[in-house]
């Protein structure tokens, strides 16, 4: 199992319908395809979405440290090294979403070696997870109208919805909106995309005290260091971390440091190796995670799945892995499908993914 290449392929892929949010917004997915050779003649495949307003990465950028620094480290080393493959990687700082493709092109490989799923490598819990939607920036009535399609057609009843707009009564209006709409029924929390300030999203919080939100989610900045705790303190439902806490030690800080009561894991930015560490330090504190969505794509998505399946403490609350809906295409010779709500765990070897080579050559952008 010794890696004779490592490629890293510039794809993209337009969005039906743009999803906005405070910190940007996504009209095309101008994601990095990351393939993993070995003299076995086995491929590991993932998928890398930069997200440039949020952790500094570009495609260019994720193209660049794999082909220059990455892919040169790797190369002679069995698959299986995965500790000392990461040692290699960390001494790069930075460049999470490259990082993670190669751990889970290399967990990939480490399936399809054994002839075992991932999601059964990594723990086996489940086999599907509920499925959680994203709702983005529109005007009240259009988001309750896409709530109330996604609702129907693939029975899904997680929403969750961005805010952190200016002023905050235009959320909290769109929030109101939502619940009235769906009914009790429906699970509800919000992402501010750290939008607003801490006293904006407090007063926010309260005027939404009676809608029976799950969680609130990054709705101000880490950086507001005592503002954000006061926040977190005064919170009446758990208060994700997101992109302020992506590594172990950051989700140690801020849980200990009262900036957060509860975690998002993402495994497009931590692959499986640093997704795992992340889970069992949130299991020791004894607070809650949910599976976040980097805006992945259908290869990225079905990781995000196997991870979360795979641990019981992640399938929990339904996870965020429906943004493919979005998509106008994707490169999976055989696209996702959502049903009663919930999403398979690829079936076979290693993660199951298995490339259209007529759509990777239409939407690759290097040739």
């Amino acid at each position: 199992m010794k890696i004779v290449q490592v490629e890293a392929i510039p794809f993209a892929i337009p969005y039906a319908k743009p999803l906005e949010f405070a910190s940007g917004a996504v009209h095309t997915a101008e994601h990095v395809l990351v393939r993993v050779h070995t003299d076995e003649g086995l491929t590991g495949t993932a998928e890398a979405p930069p997200r440039p307003f949020t952790y500094g990465e570009t495609q260019e950028s994720i193209i660049a440290v794999i082909g220059k620094i990455f892919a040169p480290q790797l190369l002679g080393m069995s698959a299986l090294e995965r500790e000392a493959i990461h040692a290699h990687l960390d001494r790069t700082v930075g460049n999470p979403t490259a990082k993670a493709a190669l751990d889970m092109a290399l967990w990939d490989l480490l399936g399809q070696c054994a002839g075992l799923p991932v999601n059964g490598l990594l723990g086996g819990c489940t086999d599907r997870m509920r499925v959680s939607h994203m709702v983005g920036f529109a005007p009240a009535e259009q988001m309750v109208a896409e709530a109330q399609r996604i609702r129907d057609t693939y029975g899904i009843t997680t929403f969750k919805v961005k805010v952190g707009r200016q002023p905050y009564t235009l959320d909290v209006a769109a929030c109101r909106a939502l619940r009235e709409a769906l009914g009790p029924g429906v699970e509800l929390y919000i992402d501010g995309n750290r939008g607003w300030s801490p006293s904006d999203a407090a007063r926010a919080l309260r005027d939404m005290e009676d809608l029976g939100l799950t969680f609130a989610e990054e709705l101000c900045p880490a950086d507001d260091v005592l503002g954000r705790r006061w926040l977190v303190a005064r919170s009446p439902v758990p208060f994700i971390a997101d992109e302020s806490a992506t590594r172990a030690a950051e989700v140690t800080r801020e849980l200990l440091g009262g900036s957060a009561t509860a975690i998002s894991i993402k495994t497009a930015r931590t692959g499986f190796t640093a997704s795992q560490r992340v889970l069992h330090t949130c299991e020791a504190l004894g607070v809650e995670v949910v599976m976040g969505n980097q805006i992945d794509g259908q290869i990225g998505t079905l990781c995000a799945v196997a991870f979360g399946a795979a641990h019981r403490s992640a399938s929990l609350h339904a996870g965020e892995v429906s943004n493919f809906l979005d998509m106008t295409d994707d490169l999976l010779t055989e696209p996702l499908t959502i049903e009663n709500g919930t999403l398979r765990v690829r079936e076979g070897a290693g993660l199951g993914i298995d490339i259209d080579p007529g759509k990777l050559a239409r939407y690759r952008q290097d040739r």
